[in-house]
């Protein structure tokens, strides 16, 4: 019994030192990971010009001026680190924001796209064709990656290779089910290409008008779970104006409520998040 606790000690020893014996693959594998999850959130958000690396540049500055303001407004360290890494996130928010909005302002514009398709597909257009008017007569959000579209098609003439490029510049999941729908239709062909568009026009509208209603029940639960975790921290910074009751907080005590506050806030938070959520569309072969 003693050989075998120690062969298995001996082995959970190994692996710990295996483990930080690899430094140049696990960590490699994480950053990648991490890297990419920051591209994918760049192309839901429609924002070109930015790297991962300057968004991770944005939120270090942006913790560092809201530390130092907050820490030389205070006196208290700890309470400066709070707001600095609230600051921190600040772009990481705004990022997924405005990637939110942006999903339901085109989930409200496909139908109007897919009726459009339909009515060029009738009217004796090729798909390719299609898909280049509505960069010219489609929804007015949707027109630019089309109008992109289309010169990548007019270059290459690949169908496919230009649906791909169309489909990461969307970064849409509506989008993906549309453009892959497309795609099967291409590559099988045949006469029903109009009715599966009306078809998915009409899963569209319908799920449009469903996921609406549920937003709106769901907006209470939100809109109170924001509230309630600003409201102590902006009483907080209010009382940052006081020096004489805010430098309690730099006793020891006082570490242990601000670190047991932001624990719960950020759990608090969270929680009523998980109970109010609603199912998510995933991307289709992203």
């Amino acid at each position: 019994m003693g050989a075998l606790i120690g062969l298995m000690a001996g082995v959970g020893v190994l692996l710990v030192g295996w483990t930080f014996a690899e430094p140049g693959w696990r960590p490699v594998r994480r950053r990648a990971r991490r890297t990419g999850r920051l591209e994918d959130l760049l192309a839901r958000a429609g924002v070109e010009g930015v790297s991962p690396t300057q968004v991770v540049a944005m939120c270090a500055v942006a913790f560092a001026v809201a530390a130092f303001a907050l820490t030389a407004a205070s006196g208290v360290v700890a309470i400066g680190v709070i707001f600095g890494l609230m600051a921190g996130v600040l772009p990481i928010t705004v990022l997924r924001g405005r990637a939110a909005r942006r999903v339901r302002e085109h989930a409200a514009l496909w139908p109007d796209a897919v009726d459009n398709l339909t009515s060029a597909v009738r009217a004796g257009l090729s798909l390719p064709e299609a898909l280049m008017q509505l960069g010219e007569r489609g929804p007015e959000g949707l027109r630019a990656p089309f109008r992109q579209f289309g010169r990548d098609y007019q270059a290459t003439g690949r169908f496919h290779d230009s649906l791909d490029l169309l489909k990461a510049r969307l970064a849409d999941p509506v989008g993906d089910r549309v453009i892959e729908a497309l795609r099967i239709a291409r590559e099988v062909g045949g006469g029903d290409l109009g009715r599966m568009l009306r078809a998915l026009s009409g899963f569209l509208r319908d799920d449009l008008r469903t996921r609406g209603e549920l937003e709106s029940r769901q907006s209470w639960t939100v809109n109170g779970a924001r509230l309630a975790v600003a409201a102590p921290w902006a009483v907080l910074l209010f009382m940052c104006l006081q020096q004489d009751v805010v430098r309690r907080f730099a006793t020891t005590a006082g570490l242990i409520v601000l670190a047991s506050g932001a624990v719960l806030c950020v759990v608090a938070y969270r929680l009523m998040m998980w109970i109010g959520r609603l199912p998510t569309d995933k991307r289709i072969l992203a």
